[in-house]
């Protein structure tokens, strides 16, 4: 388990980690997603950045993610960044590195 689904703000980024790894999770709609934590740009928190529906704004550039899948929107990003399949168990949210 890496969080509670209540931990996880609705429509807001939340920083959190997977072993060593620094991630952010997003609930859109009571669902939950999972990115690396970091712009592929830019080095910058996607976690300070906002979300807008399915996307998350890079607080640094403005270069856009989709959370789902991880794809890179809009410039400056030209590398998408990394997703991680998350599963919710009785309240409890699980991710795991691939």
């Amino acid at each position: 388990m890496i969080a509670e689904v209540d931990d996880i703000p609705e429509g807001e980024p939340y920083q959190w980690m997977i072993g060593d790894d620094e991630v952010a999770l997003y609930r859109v709609d009571g669902e939950i997603y999972a990115t690396d934590n970091w712009c592929t740009h830019a080095d910058a928190r996607l976690s300070n950045g906002c979300l807008k529906g399915h996307e998350v704004e890079c607080p640094l550039h403005s270069g856009r993610f989709d959370i789902r899948t991880g794809k890179a929107l809009c410039e400056p990003l030209t590398e998408d960044v990394k997703t991680y399949p998350v599963r919710v168990l009785d309240g409890c949210v699980y991710a795991k590195k691939i």
